[in-house]
């Protein structure tokens, strides 16, 4: 193998293929309370990570099951801050219980896209990421933009998605339009081949956009999410792309 890139799904999310999809990947992002899950799918998720060596993320959301957290809110700073640490908290105190570490922070739907567009919230996240007082990775999209500097306790990983479309500016497309889910496994095997080699994504409009990423999602609620990563995973090795962590990013 002469590369590797870190392949990370959401579970914990109420799927039937977590068990399945676990050793396919090697980073997983746990939902805890804000737009799905509880202490016992929690568990179940920290536990299954455990079994296959899969990196650990927790996966906070505003706090918002009626729209599985991919709507901005309204809500104050200050209680928008103690949900994500109780949500945090659940998944880091999962781990401590069964001897693992936590490993990222990776902000769910409509509060991850919000990044790009509020610096009130970017702060916000950066503010309670470091507040937790870890080694701690954040993924992030492409172009988020901190005003204050990055704590020497945090790293940043830029995150791709497999199976989301982009626009130009790499900002997702609407899963309210055509074309924003792909859930072709070949498709999305050339996908991944290109942003991995080339450092190359195409939008949605055809367009060519060079960019490199550290971490490369496929959502586990995607159709044929389990088939998509038995071909990719099959695909990468093929191409002597090894699954896992990167240490170089």
């Amino acid at each position: 193998m002469n590369k590797t890139i870190d392949i990370n799904c959401d579970l914990g999310e109420g799927g039937k293929f977590d068990a399945d999809i676990m050793p396919l990947i090697s980073s997983c992002n746990i939902a805890c309370g804000g737009h799905f899950g509880d202490k016992k799918s929690v568990e179940n998720a920290v536990n299954l990570a455990k079994t296959h060596n899969v990196n650990i993320g927790a996966h906070p959301s505003y706090p918002d099951f009626e729209n599985f957290g991919r709507k901005s809110i309204d809500i104050t700073e200050n209680d928008l801050k103690n949900h994500l640490h109780q949500q945090i908290d659940l998944v880091e105190m999962t781990c401590k219980a069964n001897e693992v570490k936590l490993h990222h922070i990776k902000p769910h739907g409509a509060l991850y896209n919000d990044m790009r567009k509020s610096q009130t919230i970017t702060n916000l996240i950066l503010e309670v990421v470091a507040e937790r007082n870890l080694d701690l990775i954040l993924f992030t999209p492409p172009f988020v933009k901190f005003s204050s500097k990055i704590p020497e306790s945090i790293t940043l990983w830029l995150e791709g998605f497999a199976d989301r479309a982009y626009q130009n500016d790499l900002s997702l497309v609407s899963r309210d339009e055509n074309g924003a889910v792909l859930n072709d496994p070949d498709l999305i095997s050339k996908r991944v081949l290109s942003m991995v080699h080339n450092q190359e994504v195409l939008s949605l409009s055809g367009e060519i956009i060079k960019h490199e990423f550290d971490t490369i999602c496929v959502h586990s609620d995607t159709a044929n999410a389990l088939k998509i990563l038995e071909v990719l995973k099959a695909k990468l090795i093929e191409n002597r792309i090894k699954i896992g962590e990167n240490y170089d990013s």
